[in-house]
């Protein structure tokens, strides 16, 4: 058997890890965050792959993570389309370093009021890691890209916007670690989840030990984490571990339908008001009540002299709806 440390899985690594800086800076007709528009319902949609059928191969360069804006009265939603077909959204080198860029982008994109992180690969939300790819890593090889990994995660958890991961599929290893790092959850029934690191003998590695005690309560998280079981949509809420639910429809689409209908509870909402709230919520969750009550004070401070707050009490005085800009 060939060594994983031989010159020749070296040189084949090589290769991968080449063909993954190429790919980072594609040709001038894709953009950083987006490939070729494309008109789709709601507005223009970025093609990445969509509406292909089940098996179909990803062009080679083409998008694996891409975006599309919603607009008209669905304006400020945003979604991250994943959709490495040929690997159910593995985890690779090229699917990390798009979806970094991306994050990296919505970071400072005032207009994304909601940002919906959703899967276009038939029957899956993420399968995990690329076990491909890391089978070519060295330790320290695979160590850095975990780090990696586990940056990116933490760049999600950060986003200014509340996000809300669909799973209508499978969401495995790092695939729910990608759906803790989003602030909301909803699911298919049908849909599988869990952390089944320790049956490829490793740990979560990319805040999953870490996200799910705090979003389920440490005993269950251990019993999930040590067990390696994965369980249902259906049992996922009653764990606390995604916030809704529902049937899996003829489409395919029906936690990303429900995450829609989530968003657009959202999207009225002033915008200023939902990102310092969720600043506050996520700043204050991790210190003692003295700390976080001091941090409260700082994120209301910032939406006192905004024209928002300003608006929403001239509404509330006029009995009229509200018209939030964000400032």
């Amino acid at each position: 058997m060939t060594s994983l440390c031989s010159p020749s899985a070296r040189r084949c690594f090589s290769r991968v890890v080449f063909r993954c800086d190429h790919l980072r800076n594609p040709p001038s007709s894709v953009s950083r965050v987006g490939g070729r528009w494309l008109p789709g319902p709601g507005g223009p949609a970025v093609a990445c792959g969509a509406a292909q059928p089940r098996g179909r191969h990803t062009e080679p360069g083409s998008p694996q993570v891409d975006l599309k804006r919603l607009d008209k009265e669905d304006h400020g939603i945003v979604e991250v389309l994943m959709c490495r077909h040929e690997a159910r959204n593995a985890l690779g080198h090229v699917f990390l370093s798009q979806m970094r860029d991306l994050v990296s982008a919505l970071s400072s994109d005032a207009a994304a009021r909601v940002v919906i992180f959703r899967s276009l690969v038939p029957g899956v939300f993420c399968a995990g890691a690329d076990l491909k790819e890391r089978a070519l890593m060295t330790d320290t090889e695979s160590d850095l890209f975990v780090h990696g990994l586990r940056s990116l995660m933490t760049h999600v958890a950060l986003l200014p916007m509340p996000t809300i991961a669909a799973m209508d599929g499978s969401a495995l290893g790092g695939g729910l670690e990608l759906a803790l790092a989003c602030d909301l959850r909803t699911a298919a029934n049908s849909a599988q989840m869990g952390l089944i690191e320790t049956t490829r003998g490793l740990l979560p590695g990319a805040g999953g030990s870490q996200r799910l005690p705090r979003t389920i309560g440490i005993s269950v998280a251990k019993e999930l984490i040590f067990t390696g079981r994965r369980v249902s949509g259906r049992a996922a809420l009653d764990l606390g571990l995604v916030n809704r639910t529902t049937e899996q429809n003829q489409d395919g689409d029906a936690a990303y339908q429900e995450a829609l209908s989530l968003a657009r509870e959202i999207l009225p909402q002033a915008p200023l008001a939902v990102r310092m709230a969720k600043e506050a919520m996520n700043r204050g969750f991790e210190v003692d009540m003295t700390s976080a009550m001091a941090i409260e004070r700082m994120c209301y401070a910032r939406v006192i002299p905004s024209r928002d707050r300003q608006e929403g009490m001239a509404a509330f005085i006029e009995k009229r709806q509200p018209k939030y800009t964000g400032k």
